[in-house]
């Protein structure tokens, strides 16, 4: 079955044209060669340009990519790489793997003992990577390989998120286990203030991007999200097996039968009217 990219809901239809080795749409603009460098050379080959037949790598690996991407990425998957560094030994990097939620800026959120390894080396340096790959744990779509799967790399620093309300709510929705951990008093939230991030959506089609590019618009407020919910709680498009998590201005978040789901809206929804108009489309179309 093929798979459908999004950019900020429109698919983009996965077939022959100017797509990439894994089945991934190249933006606008971009050269047809970026999605497969042998055409490159093999064309340069029959004009007899030598000097063109060695194709950099830099040439086919920075194309232009859509913030949509990453962002959608972040909330229609659960389980991260969380990359940290070590203390003994020093320097190393120490990887481990972390449930997380996105708060409505964006930014991933940990919920992390204190006893933690990792914890422990975030509390001496904050610096860290956090590696995102689709389809991992209980998200759905998982790809066939994971070459073929989106992912994204962030970089920035973790600090201590307190015990703001909004973001324990956000987190206990995405993952209600964390009600039990949160009781044994050691464990707290921590929030990833990216910098840059670096997406790779398959061979030819990957980026960088600052962290400012994610998202420019102010998130959707907390009281507002609330009155979502209790919207979409009363509207006759509910329906058994379909939880709704998380609203922004670019899309929804679901849990459909136990599978984490996302539908990005097809444009940024910018006040309260719209966005409800947008969750009761996707629930009684989308995710039929």
């Amino acid at each position: 079955m093929r798979r459908q990219a999004h950019a900020w809901g429109r698919p983009i239809r996965v077939g022959p044209g100017r797509h990439g080795l894994a089945g991934h749409a190249l933006p606008p603009g971009a050269p047809s060669h970026a999605a497969c460098p042998g055409a490159a050379q093999r064309a340069a080959h029959s004009r007899g340009d030598a000097a063109d037949v060695s194709l950099p790598q830099a040439r086919i690996s920075h194309v232009n990519i859509s913030a949509a991407l990453p962002l959608h990425l972040l909330h229609r998957n659960v389980l991260g790489t969380l990359a940290t560094h070590s203390r003994a030994p020093e320097g190393y990097p120490y990887p481990t793997v972390v449930p997380y939620a996105v708060d409505a800026r964006h930014r991933p959120i940990v919920l992390v003992s204190g006893l933690a390894e990792h914890t422990r080396n975030l509390a001496a340096d904050p610096r860290a990577g956090f590696l995102v790959v689709d389809g991992l744990g209980d998200a759905a779509g998982a790809s066939d390989s994971v070459l073929e799967a989106e992912r994204a790399t962030l970089v920035g620093r973790f600090e201590p998120a307190g015990a703001d309300p909004h973001v324990v709510a956000r987190y206990l929705r995405y993952h209600p286990d964390g009600e039990r951990y949160l009781a044994l008093g050691d464990f707290t939230f921590w929030a990833l203030a990216c910098e840059r991030l670096r997406y790779i959506g398959g061979f030819g089609r990957m980026g960088w991007l600052d962290a400012t590019e994610l998202d420019a618009l102010a998130p959707v407020g907390y009281d507002d999200e609330r009155a979502l919910w209790d919207e979409y709680g009363a509207s006759r498009e509910r329906r058994a097996g379909l939880e709704l998590l998380g609203v922004d201005r670019y899309g929804a978040d679901w849990r459909l039968n136990g599978l984490k789901r996302r539908t990005p809206f097809d444009a940024p929804k910018m006040d309260v009217e719209s966005l409800l108009a947008a969750l009761r489309e996707a629930a009684a179309v989308s995710l039929m």
